[in-house]
C-alpha cells in the first residue's frame, strides 16, 4: 500500500503519473498558465513546488498584472519617499506589484492616498476631508475636526449645525483606462470609544430627512453624474455612490475631475454629520466593510 502511494508522488511531494510529476513541467509552460490567474491565485500555486515557485516570480507574468500607468505611480512614490528611486532599479515586477498594493500618499501632506486592489490590480484612491473645500470649516460654531481611529486619515470633519451645506474637491490624476466609481464616506452621529467599546452620539443629528443631499461629479471632457440621497442609518459609516466616470483606452492625459456634496436649502438647518473622505474604486469593486448606498 505504502509503495503504491509513494510510486505516484514526485520527489517534491507533488502528484506524479509514472515517472513524471508537476515538478517536471517546464517553468516557461507553467508561467504561461499563470498569466490567466489573478495575483492571489499566483501566490497560492507558488507553494506547490520549486517549478511553480520559480514561474510565479517571473517578471513577464507580473508585468501583465501591473496597471499600464505603473511607471507614473512609482514616480509618485519616489517623489514622496527619499531613497525609493534607488530601490526601484533592482525591484522585480512582483515586488513592484506588492509595493503598489500598499497605500501611498501622493500630495505631500498625507491627505490623499492611492493603492492597488490586490486581486485585479485596479487603482483605488482616498481623499481626506482635509483636502476638500468645506463651506464654514474655519468657524467652530459649525465645523471642527475630530480624531478617530475609524478613518484611514485619523480625523474627520464633524458638522455641528449649518444652513448652507457644501463640500467640494477635485482630482488631477493619470488613471489607467477603465471605469471608476466615486463615493463619499459619511457617518451620522459622532463616533467615539468608552472603556474600549465603540459608541456614538446622536446629538446634533437633524435635518437630513427633510431634503435630499445632492452629489455631483464632472470631468473636463464632459462626463457628469448626479445622485440625490436622504442621509440615513445613524451610527454607521455609509458609502454614498456619486457616480461613475470612464477613462478611454487611448487616453494618455491626467483626468481632471470635480466632485461635490451640497444641501443648500436654507429653510432648515442640518447637523451631526461626519465627513471622512472621498473614495475612488474600479467600477464593480465592492468594499468589504462599509455599507454602500447607490441608485
Amino acid at each position: 500500500m505504502g509503495a503504491g502511494v509513494s510510486s505516484i508522488m514526485g520527489p517534491d511531494g507533488e502528484v506524479s503519473y509514472g515517472d513524471s510529476g508537476l515538478g517536471d513541467m517546464p517553468e516557461s509552460c507553467v508561467a504561461a498558465v499563470l498569466l490567466y490567474l489573478d495575483a492571489p491565485e499566483i501566490c497560492s500555486v507558488a507553494r506547490l513546488n520549486r517549478t511553480f515557485r520559480g514561474a510565479a516570480s517571473a517578471d513577464f507574468v507580473w508585468e501583465t498584472k501591473l496597471p499600464t500607468n505603473y511607471e507614473y505611480l512609482m514616480g509618485l512614490i519616489e517623489s514622496g519617499e527619499e531613497g525609493e528611486g534607488e530601490k526601484r532599479g533592482w525591484l522585480s515586477k512582483k515586488e513592484i506589484y506588492a509595493m503598489l498594493c500598499r497605500p501611498h500618499p501622493f500630495d505631500g501632506g498625507g491627505r490623499k492616498e492611492f493603492w492597488l486592489e490586490k486581486s485585479k490590480g485596479g487603482l483605488c484612491m482616498a481623499i481626506s476631508s482635509r483636502a476638500m473645500v468645506i463651506t464654514g470649516i474655519d468657524d467652530r460654531r459649525y465645523w471642527n475636526y475630530i480624531p478617530t481611529e475609524e478613518s484611514r486619515f485619523h480625523s474627520v470633519a464633524y458638522l455641528q449645525q449649518i444652513w448652507w451645506f457644501e463640500v467640494v474637491g477635485e482630482i488631477d490624476f493619470l488613471f489607467q483606462a477603465g471605469s471608476y466609481s466615486l463615493y463619499f464616506r459619511l457617518h451620522l452621529g459622532k463616533p467615539s470609544k468608552r472603556l474600549g467599546r465603540r459608541i456614538w452620539s446622536a446629538e446634533n443629528v437633524h435635518g437630513w430627512d427633510i431634503k435630499p443631499v445632492r452629489f455631483h461629479l464632472s470631468t473636463l471632457d464632459g462626463q457628469q453624474a448626479t445622485s440625490l440621497y436622504h442621509l440615513e442609518e445613524p451610527g454607521n459609516w455609509i458609502l454614498y455612490h456619486i457616480g461613475d466616470f470612464t477613462v478611454p483606452s487611448e487616453s494618455m492625459e491626467p483626468v481632471k475631475l470635480k466632485f461635490s456634496m451640497t444641501q443648500i436649502d436654507c429653510t432648515h438647518t442640518k447637523g451631526g454629520l461626519c465627513v471622512d473622505s472621498l473614495l475612488v474604486y474600479p467600477k464593480g469593486h465592492r468594499p468589504d466593510k462599509d455599507t454602500v448606498v447607490s441608485l
